[in-house]
């Protein structure tokens, strides 16, 4: 089995002929669409769309392919200049069809009688979703030259940024025992057995931000100024409006949850506390004990180990999703360990035009890391079931994004836990526990640093300390006094990537909206057991097609009012109440 993933199924490198060749073609398709722009009208209404649907695809299936395989070059070594030559090269000339792009789609969008035409033909029926989605974007459009201006201003802008900030935590040194490590290396130590370590890892943590903070600072600031500036332009309210109209997201779902959310808290407050009193603290938990394992942890994972447990349990929810899980490790599609140069955390990157996906990690062999595994192999589950779709309709919203992923962990931790005694079963509660208070209390205080940063950054520039009082300010709302109150975190905005981009604001909720929503559909699974995966696969596949609220209602569920999601927290307030009692 590989450790490092190829993307020799997309190109062998710069140096292929085919990518090479697949610029060439950019730039023939640009001037293609130039073309169309300049004489867009002249043919009837009909061909016209139809001719805009063709010319699309084949941009959209191009751009992907290129793009994918540049970013994930990228993502595993940020230090390499001819990757990020290429990337600035391929954004360059993405960013020159945004003129013509804005008077194509403003042009179709306002047709009178577009609907009477995508109702005409089969092959536009399909795109039904896409094209109401269109006419909604296109009141928000502004003029040609403007859309063509903010396009090529952003590669020197918001993309520079978020760059350097994806640079600078991607390669920052941390001192540890005499010795240099990465980031994400320096962060896996939160799990440690040992709490020396654990203390000793968050102090080297902390300490190397002083070395970027105030880079990074810079990279937030004007990022959030930009889309600032953008949403105004465009009209929205501000950047969560814009955000919740591009995730096809009702503001009453979202405001749903989190009234639920905040009436659970003090749930989850007793959780951390007791947890606190385990480990001998008497005023809260320290940051740095909320991954501390509350035993013995037996078992280190290999990646052959965690391929057999992973492939073990999903098999008995659906041989598709065993088959997948099986060819991701088999056909090289995960970049396992930490390196210098690779970014920290996780992801999965679907690439549904080869009937495939990319999954970077960066494994330590503990048991939360083949959930980690098993999440973003959720992603790539859920690129599956959307992958016989049209090319335009393959992009699947922020909140429905955490769906898959988190149901996989539920599948998971379900199977472990009742495997379990004792002081085992114990462990894993706990772990679940851990797990869930990062999609709510962690979630929101994220959420709210955000909002705050948005709203400050209209009036004023907000520097390194100004930005952690605005996280310490957002953790305190959150955690209440379950945390010790000297040690919170900070710098959390500087190694959370969700933030750095200027595209994709609130990056948060759509957290605790997948594990509310998943824990809500592996209830229904649990009550209608193989029934109910086809419903799921269905439900999965409309997610690129439909609503936030109409996805749910496949399921008969009503996101818009508190009371599922109040289920949901409830389920989870059980399993605290299971574990205060086996820790009395």
């Amino acid at each position: 089995m590989n450790t490092e993933w190829s993307l020799d199924v997309l190109y062998k490198g710069y140096d292929d002929p085919a990518y090479q060749q697949d610029l060439v073609n950019l730039d023939t398709l640009i001037n293609k669409l130039h073309t169309f722009a300049e004489n867009v009208g002249k043919n009837s209404d009909k061909d016209t769309v139809l001719e805009y649907i063709a010319l699309t695809e084949e941009f959209s299936l191009l751009v992907t392919k290129l793009y994918s395989y540049t970013e994930l070059r990228e993502s595993t070594d940020t230090t390499n200049s001819e990757t990020t030559s290429y990337l600035n090269r391929i954004q360059s000339k993405i960013s020159a069809t945004s003129k013509d792009s804005a008077k194509i789609d403003k042009y179709v969008a306002n047709l009178s009688n577009l609907d009477d035409i995508v109702a005409s033909d089969e092959s536009l029926k399909e795109y039904t979703f896409f094209f109401n989605e269109l006419k909604d974007r296109a009141s928000h459009t502004l003029s040609d030259d403007v859309e063509e201006v903010i396009a090529k201003l952003n590669l020197s802008a918001g993309s520079a940024w978020s760059s350097l900030q994806q640079y600078l935590t991607s390669t920052v040194e941390v001192d540890y025992n005499g010795e240099k490590t990465t980031l994400s290396g320096i962060r896996n130590l939160a799990y440690s057995k040992d709490k020396e370590v654990r203390k000793a890892a968050y102090e080297a943590e902390i300490a190397c931000y002083d070395k970027i903070k105030d880079a990074v600072s810079f990279s937030l600031n004007n990022i959030k100024s930009q889309v600032n500036t953008i949403a105004e332009l465009r009209g929205y309210e501000s950047p969560l409006a814009m955000t919740l109209k591009q995730a096809s997201m009702s503001r009453e779902t979202l405001d749903a949850m989190l009234t639920a959310m905040r009436e659970y808290m003090p749930k989850f407050h007793e959780y951390l506390k007791r947890k606190a009193t385990i480990l001998g603290y008497k005023n809260g938990l320290p940051w740095y004990e909320l991954f501390a394992p509350l035993g013995e942890n037996h078992v280190e994972y290999t990646t052959e180990s965690a391929k057999e447990y992973l492939l073990k349990h999903f098999r008995n929810f659906a041989d598709d999703l065993a088959d997948m899980v099986e060819d991701a490790f088999d056909n090289s599609w995960i970049d396992f360990f930490p390196r210098k140069g690779k970014v920290g955390g996780a992801f999965c990157a679907n690439l549904p035009f080869i009937k495939q996906s990319r999954v970077l990690t960066n494994f330590d062999g503990a048991f939360g890391d083949v959930v980690t595994l098993a999440h973003e192999l959720g992603h790539a589950y859920h690129g599956l079931q959307i992958q016989g779709h049209r090319p335009l309709n393959l992009d699947y919203s922020m909140p429905v994004a955490e769906t898959a992923s988190t149901f996989n962990e539920n599948v998971i931790m379900d199977a472990a836990i009742h495997e379990a005694n004792g002081t085992d079963k114990l462990v894993l509660i706990e772990n679940q526990l851990q797990d869930t208070t990062q999609i709510i209390c962690d979630i929101y205080s994220r959420f709210l640093f955000e909002s705050a940063v948005f709203e400050r950054r209209k009036n004023e520039f907000l520097f390194s300390d100004d930005l952690e009082k605005i996280m310490l300010d957002a953790q305190k709302q959150a955690f209440g006094d379950s945390l010790e109150e000297d040690t919170l975190h900070p710098y959390m905005w500087i190694n959370k990537g969700h933030y750095y981009s200027e595209s994709l604001s609130f990056y948060n909720f759509p957290y605790a909206f997948g594990g509310l929503f998943a824990r809500g559909l592996y209830t229904m699974y649990q009550q209608e057991g193989k029934d109910f995966v086809p419903k799921y696969r269905a439900l999965l596949k409309a997610t690129t097609v439909s609503s936030v609220e109409d996805v749910a209602k496949m399921a008969g569920i009503d996101t818009t009012k508190p009371d599922f999601w109040r289920q949901s927290l409830q389920s989870y307030a059980n399993e605290i109440d299971e574990f205060l009692a086996l820790t009395k």
